[in-house]
C-alpha cells in the first residue's frame, strides 16, 4: 500500500506549476494588451486603412488652415463662364 501512494504522491517539480509572482504579472500584462488591441480593432476590419484616413484628414485639415492663413480668407478660386 505504501508503494501505491508514492508514486501517486506529490513531487518537488509539481508542487511549482505555479508560476512566480514576476512571471505571473507579466503574463497579465500581456493578456490585457492583448484584450486592449482587439477591442481597438473588434468593429475594424482594416486597422491601418483607418490610420491612414485619420492622417489624410489631419494633412487636409492643415493645409486648409495654411491656406485661409495665407489668403487671409480669400481663395484663389474664380468662377469662369464660356
Amino acid at each position: 500500500m505504501g508503494i501505491c501512494l508514492s508514486c501517486c504522491g506529490q513531487s518537488a517539480e509539481e508542487t511549482n506549476l505555479m508560476p512566480s509572482q514576476d512571471e505571473r504579472r507579466q503574463q497579465q500584462l500581456e493578456a490585457a494588451e492583448k484584450r486592449r488591441q482587439e477591442n481597438e480593432s473588434r468593429s475594424i476590419k482594416n486597422v491601418d486603412s483607418v490610420r491612414r484616413q485619420q492622417q489624410r484628414a489631419e494633412d487636409l485639415a492643415r493645409r486648409e488652415e495654411e491656406a485661409a492663413r495665407q489668403g487671409q480668407g480669400q481663395s484663389n478660386l474664380r468662377w469662369q463662364t464660356s
